[in-house]
Order: structure tokens, then C-alpha cells, then sequence
């Protein structure tokens, strides 16, 4: 028997569960929007009414409202978000123990061994659809297939409140007509690579070769081509409890920004302050150090480097972060926003080959733990290093809480 998996993707989330408390708000077109004040001032999501305006998630405030004037903006409110996704996770609890989060309003399910008991994955499909009405308020669209990629490419196919059926008899007319972007991993860069070479569509990238794509897009150009033919296998991993911490990262959308390497290493080292004491708090350390910049005009990248010890000292975190920024940024736009990850985590009291200096980095090591004591008793700017008192137009400190959602595909 083969694999049946759902994709579950809760529509319009932000925006619906502000319209259940809302309800004088469902005919109008409404907008959840990040902070202006904060250059946060972009939406994050809208609703059907506003979405006929043609307002997309990612627009600036002011481009929303150019499009519709009338447009109805609110805060988001988060945690209300997440009980409402914990409680669509209850539900689809009922049908499957292998559910995978991706992100706070989408989840894969493997349904493959209920079928046996509650019937196909359509019949499931639409069960599911119609209990997340009733019960929650909301509408979700779903995908059913036979491997993860197929699954989210069916519930994004038809929107809102569907049910899409992809199988190994129809995939090659549902999914080979739409563009290549549809594609999980095919952003705009690699859009733009592909369509310079006449490959416009998921069907065209199933018929070039895998050779060919390698040569264009590097390993990931093999993990296309498994993608558009069907053929990925990847598992439904549900996390191995719920905080399952695979990397500590902060990123911050900037009030201003930055310009010069004074700035990134000011922003790094206050990214760095935040990622190492909550690598403290969870008595981790990392081996490898990521970085993520995106300038002015949205395009980012990703960068990561190893360490030679592991750590969860600031020093040494920003340290590393701007040897990586500076070997990857030449400041040809100015950055928008930025964000440093700390990954390849391990227990603070694993055993590793000590250096000449090691007596140094215990000291160190005292230091900041005093530090995040002082901190929790007089409050996270009590302590600052010197550079942080340097640019009164940028912030000084990031909440400790920061998550980046959602999570990787490969785990």
C-alpha cells in the first residue's frame, strides 16, 4: 500500500481568527500587519475581501492601502494564533500520530495506516475540512498525495476550503502545467535560472535531466527533479517533543538600514548577546554559526560557517558571525533586516578536544553566566557590552523569545 498524506494549510489564518472575534469586521477587507513604527509595516495576512483587491502577503502598508483604501488593519496577536493552531493539532490528532508542523497554520499529516480504519485520505480529507469549520470557525484547503511535496502542491492548488486529491495517475496533468515557483525550495532566484534556460513549469523541470539541473543549480538541482517526478520520499517527523530545539537563531527587521560594516557588527553583536544566553538557558552549546541578510530590495541570502569548538559565548558567536558577513556582504544595497542562528547543538557538557587557551574560555564562560544572573534580577539592559551604547538609532536588546517559523523541510 502506498504512503497517503495529507497537507493541511489553515486559510487566511491571522486574518480569520481576528474575524471570529471580530465578526463586523467579515465583510470588510481586513489586513494583519507588522508594526510601522518598527519597519515592521508589512502584511502578514489578509482575507478573501482584501485579496480581491489584489493586496499579497509582503506588501507595505502603503501599497495595501493604494490598492484599497478602506482596508481594515489590525496588530497581529500571536498567542491567540498559536491556541488556534494547537487546537486544529488536536484535531488532527484524531486521525494520525504523524503530524509535522510547518510553520503555525500548516501541517503535513500520514494517514497512511488509518485509511485501514476510517477510509481513503479524500474521505478523510474532507472530514477533517468540515470539523475545522464547524468547530474552530475556520476554512482549511488540503492536500492529499503520496509524498509531502504533492501533498502541499494540492492544498495550494484550490483555495479557500478544498479538497485536492493528487495521485500517481493524474500528478502528471495537476502538477506538470503549474510554473516552476509553485515548487517547494524554487524561490525567485532559482526562477530566474531556470527560466533563462526555457524551463517554465514543474513538467519541464520533470523532463530535463537531473544532470542538467545539477549543472545549473547544484545539488539542489537533483532535489527538483526528485520533486516535479514524485518521487520524494521524505517522511512525515512529528517533533520529538514540543520545543524539539534544533537551532537557536534571532533575526530583527531594522528601524533603519545599515550601511556600513560599523552597523552590521553593532546588529551582529546584539543578535549574538540574545542567541547565546538562550543557548545558555537550554545549557546547550553550537558548533556552526549561521547568518541571514535581507537588503532593501527583499532579496536575502543564507551563510554558515563551523567552528572549531563548540560555544555560547556572545564574544564568540559574533565574532564568527561577522567574519561570515564580511566575507559574503560588500554592501553594493543597504540591509533591511538580519539574522544570526546558532545550529549543530550539543549538551554545554559534551566532551571536545581543549585548546591552549581553554582555562581563557572557562573564565569567559563564568562571566556570561554572571551576567545572565545580574540580567534576570535587574533586566536585560542592566549589563551591555560597550558597542551597544554606541547608536542610540538602533535597538540595544531583541526579545529572548524570537522564533523563525517555519521550520526546515529536511530535518
Amino acid at each position: 500500500m502506498g504512503r497517503v498524506i495529507l497537507h493541511c494549510d489553515l486559510n487566511n489564518f491571522y486574518a480569520s481568527v481576528e474575524c471570529l472575534y471580530q465578526p463586523e469586521l467579515r465583510n470588510k477587507p481586513v489586513a494583519v500587519c507588522g508594526e510601522s513604527e518598527l519597519r515592521h509595516g508589512i502584511v502578514l495576512a489578509k482575507n478573501q475581501i482584501a485579496k480581491a483587491f489584489g493586496i499579497q502577503t509582503g506588501d507595505v502598508i502603503w501599497q495595501a492601502l493604494k490598492k484599497c483604501p478602506n482596508l481594515v488593519i489590525l496588530k497581529p496577536n500571536f498567542p491567540l494564533y498559536i491556541r488556534f493552531s494547537k487546537l486544529a493539532q488536536q484535531i488532527y490528532s484524531e486521525y494520525t500520530d504523524l503530524i509535522e508542523p510547518f510553520g503555525i497554520d500548516e501541517c503535513w499529516l500520514d494517514v497512511t495506516e488509518s485509511t485501514q480504519i476510517l477510509g481513503s485520505g479524500r474521505k478523510i480529507a474532507y472530514e477533517i475540512k468540515e470539523r475545522i469549520k464547524r468547530e474552530l470557525g475556520l476554512t482549511v484547503s488540503i492536500g492529499v498525495s503520496f509524498n509531502k511535496v504533492f501533498a502541499k502542491l494540492g492544498s495550494d492548488y484550490k483555495k479557500p476550503d478544498a479538497v485536492t486529491v493528487i495521485t500517481k495517475e493524474n500528478f502528471k496533468q495537476i502538477v506538470w502545467p503549474l510554473p516552476a515557483k509553485d515548487l517547494l525550495y524554487v524561490g525567485s532566484a532559482t526562477e530566474k535560472k531556470l527560466s533563462s534556460r526555457a524551463i517554465y513549469t514543474i513538467g519541464d523541470i520533470a523532463k530535463s535531466s537531473p544532470e542538467y539541473l545539477r549543472r545549473i543549480l547544484g545539488k539542489w538541482g537533483e532535489v527538483l527533479w526528485i520533486f516535479a517526478n514524485g518521487l520524494d520520499t521524505t517522511p512525515v517527523t512529528p517533533p520529538l517533543f514540543e520545543d524539539n530545539i534544533k537551532g537557536i537563531g534571532n533575526s530583527i527587521t531594522l528601524p533603519r538600514d545599515l550601511t556600513c560594516y560599523e552597523d552590521a557588527e553593532y546588529v551582529i553583536r546584539m543578535l549574538s548577546e540574545s542567541v547565546a544566553q538562550r543557548l545558555r538557558q537550554q545549557y546547550l552549546k553550537c558548533f556552526t554559526i549561521q547568518v541571514w541578510i535581507r537588503d532593501s530590495s527583499l532579496f536575502a541570502i543564507t551563510r554558515q560557517e563551523k567552528l572549531q569548538t563548540p560555544t555560547f559565548l556572545a564574544r564568540e558567536i559574533a565574532q564568527k558571525a561577522f567574519e561570515i558577513f564580511k566575507k559574503n556582504w560588500s554592501f553594493k544595497n543597504s540591509i533591511r533586516s538580519f539574522g544570526v542562528r546558532a545550529l549543530d547543538l550539543v549538551c554545554a557538557n559534551s566532551f571536545y578536544q581543549l585548546e591552549f587557551d581553554s582555562l581563557k574560555k572557562f573564565k569567559l564562560e563564568q562571566l556570561e553566566k554572571t551576567v545572565d544572573q545580574i540580567r534576570k534580577r535587574f533586566g536585560q539592559s542592566a549589563v551591555l557590552p560597550a558597542i551597544l551604547l554606541t547608536k542610540s538609532n538602533l535597538p540595544c536588546e531583541i526579545p529572548l523569545h524570537n522564533k523563525i517559523h517555519p521550520v526546515a523541510f529536511f530535518k
